[in-house]
C-alpha cells in the first residue's frame, strides 16, 4: 500500500519497545515491576493510592477534493492529548508514531507537546503509538492502536473539503502506588486525576509548579483542530448515557406493540380457523342426514 508522505514536526529513527502493556479498555494500569521497584527503592511509595491521567488519541482527516490525486487523497494528523486538552506532558516525555512501511520515515519520534504529526496519502491503516512516561513515573512504554481513518462511514454523506473525518478513542492511564515524588509532582496538575484519599493519608508537600505560560503551550485548548476534538467530559458521558437508554426504552415499546399486534393478529387467525372448522363438521353432518333420508325412500 504506497503512500505519499510529507514532513512532520519531528520524527527520528528510534524504533519503539514492543513489549509492555497495551491499551485495550477506558482504564489501563501501569504496574511497575520488581524490577523497578528494586532500583527505585530509596523512592516511597505510596500504598493503596492510585493516580489517573485521562487521554484521548485518534486522527483528523481532510479530503483534498478537487487538489487531492491518486496518492494523496487526505491530508490527516494522528495525535495524542489531554482528556480535557490539558498538557500532559508532564507525565508523557515522548511519543512515537510507528506508520505504514510504505512511509519514508515510518518511525516518528515527538519529543514535546503538543504530540502529534501531519501527513497525507490516500490508504488506511493501523498505526501504532507509544507513550514514553518520565523516570519518576514508570519506565514501561504503553502502546496504544488505532486505524487510521479517512473516508466517512456510508450514513455519513458525502466527503467534504470542510467538514473532516474525526474518530478518537478515551482512556485513562491508571499509575498504582506512584513514588512520593511523582505524586507531589503532580498532584496540583489540571491533567492529573487524583481520586479520593484513604483515610488518616498524610499528602507529601506539593512541588510548585511550572509557569502557566509553559503548560499553555502544552495544552491543545487552542489548537487549530480543537473546534473538531470530541467532548470526553462526564456530565457529557451522563448526556450520552441517558439519551441512549431513552432510545433502547423507546425501541423497547415500539417491539412490544409490534409482538402485541402479531399476538392479536395470531389470536384472530387461530378464531377464524377453529370456526371455520367446526362449520366444516356442520356441513358434512347434514349432508349425510340429507343422503340417508334419500337412500330410505
Amino acid at each position: 500500500m504506497p503512500q505519499s508522505s510529507s514532513s512532520s514536526k519531528k520524527h527520528g529513527t528510534d524504533q519503539p519497545d514492543t513489549g509492555g502493556p497495551a491499551s485495550k479498555s477506558q482504564r489501563t494500569k501501569m504496574v511497575k515491576s520488581s524490577d523497578d521497584t528494586e532500583k527505585k527503592n530509596l523512592a516511597k511509595k505510596l500504598k493503596e493510592l492510585e493516580i489517573s491521567v485521562p487521554i484521548v488519541y485518534g486522527n483528523i482527516a481532510f479530503w483534498l477534493g478537487k487538489k487531492a490525486s491518486e496518492y494523496q487523497s487526505h491530508k490527516w494528523t494522528v495525535y495524542v492529548r489531554g482528556g480535557t486538552n490539558e498538557d500532559i506532558s508532564v507525565v508523557v516525555k515522548r511519543v512515537v508514531f510507528q506508520l505504514h512501511s510504505s512511509f519514508n520515515n515510518p518511525t516518528r519520534v515527538v519529543d514535546g507537546p503538543p504530540f502529534e504529526l501531519s501527513e497525507s496519502g490516500w490508504g488506511e491503516f493501523e498505526i501504532v503509538i507509544t507513550l514514553h512516561f518520565h523516570n519518576d513515573v514508570c519506565e514501561k512504554p504503553l502502546h496504544l492502536y488505532h486505524h487510521l481513518k479517512l473516508y466517512p462511514e456510508e450514513d455519513s454523506g458525502p466527503m467534504s473539503t470542510k467538514k473532516p473525518v474525526v474518530v478518537e478513542s478515551y482512556d485513562e492511564i491508571v499509575f498504582t502506588e506512584p513514588s512520593e515524588g511523582f505524586f507531589s509532582r503532580v498532584q496540583n496538575h489540571p491533567a492529573v486525576v487524583v481520586p479520593r484519599l484513604p483515610a488518616g493519608f498524610a499528602l507529601p508537600p506539593p512541588v510548585p509548579l511550572e509557569d502557566a505560560d509553559k503548560r499553555r503551550r502544552g495544552d491543545t485548548k487552542d489548537h487549530t483542530l480543537s473546534q473538531w476534538f470530541s467532548n470526553f467530559s462526564e456530565a457529557d458521558e451522563l448526556l450520552k448515557l441517558a439519551a441512549a437508554r431513552q432510545q433502547v426504552q423507546a425501541h423497547i415499546a415500539t417491539l412490544r406493540r409490534q409482538l402485541s399486534l402479531i399476538d392479536g393478529q395470531h389470536q384472530q387467525l387461530k378464531s377464524a380457523s377453529d370456526m371455520s372448522k367446526i362449520g366444516g363438521r356442520c356441513s358434512s353432518s347434514t349432508g349425510k342426514v340429507a343422503f340417508t333420508s334419500e337412500t330410505g325412500e
